[in-house]
């Protein structure tokens, strides 16, 4: 089949401006003999136009050059048209591309680009928002909005901006309704999970798939800051998945469970960040699997 290649910069994602990354792709796509046109996005850019463009043009891959962030608003305009997704990772955290073992280096990124492996992922709304990735209420949104607000992004800000609101954070009370039945608990955070990441091998949610049709929920209950720290490590380094029917399931300092489907109530108002980047939070939402939602290219 023939191919042609629609690219989406992100200039400013990360921790540098991408100064040659648009040379780079240039110059391996002419060497594939791949028809190609470059995009350099901006924040808070529509996409609406990007549909009508792709069967115009018979466009067969888009590929974004930047962090969850970028990819989400890219993919969330093209979630019911017959085109491959294909990422080089130049943002922050990259979890989607990281999961999807996607390489950070932009040559061996393109490779996956031009010989990888299309598969289905799954996406998920929370009420009408798209994510591909992860989407969180409480500390870890905190910390998305004021690292949106620094001049200087990267990997080090970021820990910076956890730090800072480590020592300040406090809990919010949530109720979790799955399949009719509710639970009430204080949380320092709640995640959503489609991958199992916050982003730079942080893995938040170790049992997450890609493509399996469920969420996985983490929710890190009050407790002491020390052992609030140990409690997290835990979860990344072995959490196991339990049903939340389970007896002595809400005896855990984090609770770790699967759905296709959760419903949360927010009455406090904690933050929200869909896939990394600060979002309107609400006092409730409603989250549920998008199964098969794009076509990615990996490895």
């Amino acid at each position: 089949m023939n191919r042609k290649i629609l690219y989406f910069i992100n200039p400013i994602s990360g921790p540098r401006r991408k100064i040659s990354l648009h040379e780079i792709i240039a110059k391996k796509t002419l060497e594939k003999n791949i028809p190609f046109e470059i995009i350099f996005t901006t924040v808070n850019e529509d996409y609406e136009d990007l549909p009508g463009k792709i069967k115009k043009e018979k466009i067969t891959d888009i590929v974004i050059c930047g962090g969850d962030g970028t990819v989400n608003r890219v993919a969330a305009s093209v979630l019911d048209l017959d085109v491959n997704i294909g990422i080089i990772p130049a943002g922050s955290g990259n979890g989607l591309a990281l999961t999807a073992k996607i390489p950070r280096q932009i040559d061996k990124a393109l490779e996956v680009v031009f010989n990888g492996k299309t598969n289905y992922i799954d996406g998920f709304f929370i009420n009408e928002k798209f994510s591909c990735m992860l989407c969180g209420i409480g500390f870890d949104a905190q910390v998305a909005h004021d690292f949106a607000l620094q001049k200087e992004r990267g990997l080090s800000t970021y820990i910076k901006e956890t730090f800072k609101n480590f020592i300040t954070s406090s809990t919010w009370p949530f109720d979790i309704t799955i399949k009719g039945k509710t639970f009430s608990v204080n949380a320092f955070f709640v995640s959503i999970a489609n991958g199992n990441q916050f982003g730079n091998n942080v893995t938040i949610a170790p049992k997450a798939s890609l493509n399996d049709g469920l969420l996985d929920i983490i929710i890190v209950k009050k407790m002491s800051k020390a052992r609030l720290v140990w409690a997290v490590l835990k979860q990344i380094n072995a959490g196991e998945v339990r049903k939340n029917t389970e007896r002595n399931f809400h005896k855990k300092d984090v609770l770790y469970f699967q759905a296709d489907k959760i419903n949360i109530s927010n009455p406090s108002m904690a933050p929200l960040h869909i896939d990394g980047e600060p979002s309107e939070t609400n006092k409730k939402f409603v989250i549920e699997i998008l199964p098969s939602a794009l076509r990615l290219l990996q490895p």
